[in-house]
């Protein structure tokens, strides 16, 4: 067999898209195709259910190289990326401490939050004592105010170390612009101390001082296509402001570092990363950056491509985490790495599970590290660039994706740029009205956050857990008036929580009772329906294989305290049983049918308030019987 030259699939004939298309069409059986098949994404396109290699034609994605301008297959040629670990430093010593310790656990990039009011020399140093800088990334963030001191003190202390300063990487975290999408503060002038960091930090040529943290309209509800479009106009904000001051393209974009989230949907954030490396590539390519030294990476004009190249950390999202089943955290963080690793990010931030409801601790951390780990070690996902590179799906979808950010850095470029939109509100508009939509779209199930608005642990309490802020705080402080609007950063479970324990606090745990009677099929489907939609209020539900009569489900519901009896049955049988029902309850507790049946006006009239089917906003309905049962 190992001689054989037999081409396996030589005797099966090809399949032609018309010949799919056919087989389809009479599988569907009359059903409209774009309907039922072809899916249209929050992003405004449509992805259809199969791609062939026709689909490649045109599209000039499958010419890139891993390594090449315009790097949509990866600024180099291999996918090492860094683990990072954010530290919150309030005390130099403890953070030290706990740097040293999981420098030896993996991490190779580190994340200083550091307190304002202890920003000093002895800080720095204290901080940073024992940490070989050239062997580790070294990121840090502090008052926007303190930017230049830090930057001050960190090239003071390199110099002293006397590190060779071409073997040192990392960031400071100057980003005004986002601290007004978070706070509604401007303060000081913006583009004067970005050149003046940038003037400092020219000692440290592979810092990165110019940060746009886009992060923060992921963790704010948006689509993908809004995060990298307004990302590709807050780095041009940079760009446009200080070449206008006459500092040199290159030297600007060299210093911009992008700061991304990743959601949970796996497919489109592998293309959202593809795509932005190839757009931002281009606007840096158009402002004709002269390279400024002797380096064989030019374009054909002498331009430098290397300053083309996007620096990207990416970091799990916070807006789909959830306190209740806070375990199914770290299946959702676990997926989104995979799409950050796959699709070539420089470095990555897994969020610790419990960071909903708590500081995170160290088993916690030590979960959120291994999970990079085991893409590494056990999965091997950095031994191969870009392996989505040919993928009719992913290449069609990196193009789509591409062309709805463009569309929006096109609208606040024409609008004025990224800092005019944010002082008249259009970015915080257009992002907070997408986090809503995505809250009703939880609310009414059209989102699924698995264990809070879906098969929610029946038995489950929250032991005492309460929503956390999350923040280590730099010791500014904001107060006051605001100068203009902020992003709403409430998370896609925040109000089912907020449900859930309020029936906790109420110290009454509703019964919900299954009353199924009839068909066998349609009473267990819509008693686990039940069952689960009820259960998200935190509610005590029991079900039931099934009674001869309604007055016995009835005298069984009561003799086990039910505060609500939910009638179970097909939409044919509810005229037989709906009515009977109610009348056996007699008030004594809340009734309910489950289902839509065709008779609800009939019913209606006959005294049935309550209706729950798949087209109910279960936020909704639920906030309306908690209204009613927790007096």
């Amino acid at each position: 067999m190992a001689d054989s030259k037999e081409k396996l699939f030589s005797d099966f004939p090809s399949v032609s898209t018309g010949q799919w298309m056919e087989k389809v069409t009479a599988d569907l059986k009359g059903a409209d195709y774009e309907k039922k098949l072809v899916w249209k994404t929050n992003e405004g396109f449509k992805v259809k259910p199969f791609y062939r290699m026709e689909d490649l034609e045109g599209l000039n994605t499958t010419d890139a190289l891993p390594g090449e301008f315009p790097y949509l297959r990866g600024t180099k040629k291999n996918n090492n990326w860094l683990v990072r670990q954010e530290i919150c430093a309030k005390c130099p010593k403890e953070a030290n401490a706990k740097a040293l310790d999981i420098l030896m656990k993996g991490v190779d990039s580190l994340s200083f939050h550091i307190r304002t009011e202890e920003l000093n020399a002895g800080f720095v140093a204290t901080l940073l004592e024992g940490i070989e800088a050239p062997a580790v990334e070294l990121n840090f963030t502090t008052c926007q105010s303190l930017v230049i001191d830090l930057a001050e003190l960190l090239v003071a202390y390199f110099r002293e170390k006397e590190y060779d300063v071409k073997e040192l990487q990392g960031s400071i975290n100057f980003d005004p612009y986002h601290k007004m999408l978070l706070t509604g503060k401007e303060k000081g002038d913006i583009v004067q101390t970005a050149k003046t960091l940038i003037e400092i930090t020219q000692a440290l040529p592979f810092y990165r001082v110019l940060n746009v943290n886009a992060i923060t309209l992921n963790n704010a509800g948006a689509y993908i296509s809004q995060e990298l479009g307004y990302a590709l106009a807050w780095g041009n904000e940079y760009l446009s402001a200080l070449t206008e001051l006459g500092v040199p393209a290159a030297l600007v974009a060299k210093n911009i570092k992008f700061n991304f989230g990743i959601s949970s949907n796996y497919f489109l954030e592998i293309a959202k990363f593809r795509a932005a490396r190839l757009l931002w590539a281009n606007i840096v390519a158009s402002y004709n950056p002269e390279c400024l030294r002797d380096c064989e990476n030019q374009g054909p004009d002498g331009d430098c491509r290397c300053a083309a190249k996007m620096k990207i950390h990416a970091e799990t999202s916070s807006f789909n985490l959830t306190l209740f089943d806070a375990y199914v955290n770290l299946l959702r963080t676990q997926t989104e790495a995979m799409s950050g690793a796959l699709a070539g990010v420089d470095s990555l931030t897994v969020t610790p599970f419990d960071k909903v409801y708590q500081t995170p601790d160290e088993f916690s951390e030590r979960l959120a590290r291994n999970q990079q780990l085991l893409l590494k070690e056990e999965s091997h996902f950095d031994k191969v660039v870009d392996p989505a590179a040919g993928s009719y799906y992913i290449e069609n979808l990196t193009v789509s994706i591409a062309n709805q950010a463009w569309e929006i850095f096109l609208g606040v470029e024409d609008a004025g740029g990224f800092y005019v939109c944010l002082r008249n509100g259009s970015v915080q508009k257009a992002i907070n009205e997408t986090g809503k939509a995505r809250h009703d779209a939880v609310a009414r199930r059209r989102e699924i956050l698995l264990g809070t608005n879906q098969y929610p642990n029946f038995t489950e309490t929250s032991a005492g857990k309460k929503p956390a802020d999350g923040c280590c705080g730099c010791g500014c402080g904001e107060t006051g008036e605001t100068d203009v609007d902020t992003l709403n950063m409430s998370r896609a479970a925040s109000e089912f929580e907020a449900l859930r324990l309020q029936t906790e606090a109420s110290g009454k745990r509703p019964k919900a009772f299954m009353l199924t009677i009839g068909n066998l099929a349609m009473r267990q489907a819509r008693a686990q329906f039940s069952c689960n939609f009820l259960a998200c209020a935190g509610y005590e539900v029991i079900d039931h294989l099934g009674f001869e009569t309604v007055e016995a489900g009835v005298e069984a519901a009561m003799a086990a305290g039910a505060d609500i009896v939910v009638l179970c049955s097909s939409d044919e049988e509810y005229a037989e049983y709906a009515i009977p029902a109610l009348k056996a309850v007699d008030g004594r507790a809340m009734f309910i049918v489950a289902g839509a049946p065709a008779n609800m006006d009939e019913l209606k009239a006959a005294g049935i308030e309550n209706f729950i089917n798949v087209r109910s906003n279960v936020l909704e309905t639920l906030k309306q019987y908690n209204a009613q049962l927790l007096k």
